[in-house]
């Protein structure tokens, strides 16, 4: 089997054609709507790379789903993936090199071997182009115009330029629509804690344009390097060529940053001070459209092109698409150094059915009171700040931590036996802990404004104290407003919530006790072998919302804020703490100030279909 070094996307997809995951389709495609509708079904089928040779208006062919399963990531780095692992642990926790030599043997020179590599130039300055000529992908009927959706943003330090303050980032980048100048401005949208931002405010402060690249293409190791949250002071560039196997090159520009020599294409441009227009809407990974905000305008240089560029694209929506395969192969690769980051943390796991961000597991210890019978989390606190304080892991909005000694066997990975283990020991009264007006991420809609919310943690520890009840209690009554209840975890009930009935006066959800049995939300540990249900969960739709897990906590987490939408059941309030005695209750209502859903084009769908017939192109793919 040959080497993965790729020098090109090119080689990349020559590698995956001989290997039998990558097919061609000539059939005419839209850029708009259907490319990505093609995508989204050959992901979910678990499919191959898809070249699409033939764009409509469009003379630069497209490729797709290069990073559609962990399989095939695997597969593209399988040279490397090893010793990668090392590097990281070993740029994290150096005094482990000490204690084992022998691992780490040559790791030191391989540090050396991947500064990148001045070039005068390369293939990617062969050609040059204008942003029109450029394919405009169009994922989502409302979106805003078109995006480049795997974009590799470059950008310095102005205090400190050189690329070993350098960042690069993966950032949404709108091609056209809105109020841009066609050719001339494309949109730049940067979300919280990205390092982005520092370049931007110390250009600001100097009073200087920010001068960005963004390269589309070339080897894929450049692309996985724009996503990963590497340690701080680890350059994207040398994590590159440590998991691409070269070092990058990166052609010395005099009037502008440096160019990725190997990329398919590079957009070249500057940031002005003070220049912000409405970006946006478009169709973003929590399953919702990300509206219209005021962001960064990238006034564009030049546009170059290799001679056989090729357009790497992916589709983001609803959990799972592509990109949550990045999010499985980073686990991958920084799992097994978190115990070095975080001391006392063992694992953790942003859950990609609940969009990521909105729901974090994590598997802590509790090792500072070994002489006395552990009565309450202690050190898990500690831990879940230090948590919320680790870059994007701080965009949790919920934090859910357990002690790993409960269950050593506890696998985190297993969303639904972690909801049980927690909901098995958790105690309403004292356990939840709540911060207000706070950032949450930029795309989460559910706190009423741009990357503001709230975050809840919820921290369980000791033996299990309650029985989870695994079908409906047979006097359950509830209001009469309340209906289609619905078992969707043990322990956990879903609810619709009915306009009529009872009025909302009247539903106060604080005065649901006398309505419940106390046999449904028992909380005592004396009667911990009776049934209970732990979470009540205010639904649109119950039967959709319990039929799987993945409905489950997509619905219930990125359609709450912990602040506004968290209730209780006989509920209380001691020293500024707020507990409740009886079930948790999240009201997972859509309402009017959240983002609207992603829905296909019903003639996009029925189009998309009619490939995948018999005689197809997508026959045998779909």
């Amino acid at each position: 089997m040959k080497s993965m070094a790729y020098r090109s996307l090119k080689e990349c997809m020559d590698d995956l054609s001989q290997a039998d995951q990558l097919v061609r389709i000539d059939e005419p495609i839209d850029a708009t709507l259907e490319a990505a509708a093609i995508q989204r079904r050959v992901h979910a089928a678990g499919g191959p790379a898809i070249l699409f040779t033939n764009i409509r208006g469009c003379r630069f062919p497209m490729v797709s789903n290069l990073f559609g399963t962990l399989q095939r990531v695997e597969f593209l780095f399988r040279d490397t993936l090893e010793s990668v692992q090392r590097l990281l642990k070993l740029k994290i926790n150096p005094w482990d090199a000490l204690r084992h030599p022998w691992h780490y043997w040559g790791a030191g020179m391989a540090a050396l071997a991947m500064r990148p590599k001045v070039v005068s130039s390369g293939p990617v300055l062969a050609r040059q182009t204008s942003i029109r000529q450029l394919p405009h992908l169009v994922s989502w009927p409302n979106d805003g115009g078109a995006f480049i959706t795997l974009p590799i943003v470059y950008t310095e330090d102005i205090s400190q330029p050189g690329w070993k303050r350098s960042n690069l980032g993966m950032y949404r980048i709108q091609l056209s629509g809105g109020r841009y100048k066609p050719d001339h401005e494309i949109g730049l949208h940067y979300q919280l804690h990205r390092s982005i931002g520092v370049h931007h405010a110390a250009a600001i402060r100097e009073g200087q344009p920010l001068r960005v690249n963004i390269f589309v293409g070339g080897p894929p190791a450049m692309t996985l390097a724009a996503i990963m949250p590497l340690p701080e002071r680890m350059s994207e560039l040398t994590f590159a060529a440590a998991l691409g196997g070269r070092r990058i090159r990166m052609i010395s520009c005099e009037d502008h940053l440096p160019i990725h020599a190997d990329a398919d294409f590079c957009i070249t441009g500057t940031v002005v001070p003070d220049q912000l227009l409405p970006e946006g809407p478009f169709g973003d990974h929590l399953g919702y459209y990300s509206l219209a905000h005021d962001m960064p305008v990238l006034q564009v240089d030049r546009v170059y092109h290799r001679e056989d560029a090729i357009w790497p694209f992916t589709v983001v929506g609803r959990p799972p698409q592509e990109d949550s395969v990045f999010g499985e192969f980073i686990q991958q690769l920084i799992g097994p150094i978190i115990p070095a980051v975080l001391p006392g943390v063992h694992a953790v796991h942003a859950v990609d059915a609940a969009g990521v961000h909105p729901l974090l597991l994590a598997i802590g210890s509790e090792r500072y009171t070994p002489y006395t019978e552990l009565a309450r989390p202690q050190e898990l606190l500690t831990q879940a700040n230090a948590l919320l304080g680790q870059g994007q892991l701080s965009l949790a909005k919920y934090l859910f931590i357990v002690n790993r000694a409960d269950d050593p066997d506890l696998n985190i990975q297993d969303v639904a036996a972690f909801l049980r283990h927690l909901l098995r020991r958790a105690d309403w009264t004292r356990d939840l802990h709540f911060q207000t007006q706070t950032t949450i991420d930029t795309l989460d809609y559910t706190g009423g404004s741009l990357h503001e919310g709230s975050k809840l943690v919820i921290a369980a520890v000791g033996p299990p104290r309650f029985k989870l009840a695994t079908e409906l209690p047979r006097n359950l009554q509830l209001p009469d407003a309340l209906r289609n209840p619905r078992i969707a975890l043990p322990g956990v009930l879903v609810v619709e919530w009915v306009e009529g009935g009872d009025t909302e006066k009247n539903l106060k959800i604080d005065q649901w006790s006398h309505k419940i049995p106390a046999t449904t939300w028992n909380q005592d540990k004396e009667h911990g072998d009776i049934p209970c249900i732990r979470w009540i969960v205010l639904v649109d739709d119950a039967e959709f919302t319990a039929r799987t897990l993945d409905n489950f906590l997509w619905i219930t987490f990125t359609r709450s804020n912990p602040a506004s939408d968290v209730h209780g059941i006989d509920a209380f309030t001691h020293e500024k703490h707020w507990g409740c005695r009886g079930p948790l209750i999240i009201d997972a209502r859509w309402k009017p100030h959240h983002a609207p859903p992603l829905v296909e084009d019903p003639q996009i769908t029925r189009r998309v279909e009619s490939l995948a017939a018999r005689g197809g192109p997508l026959e045998k793919i779909l």
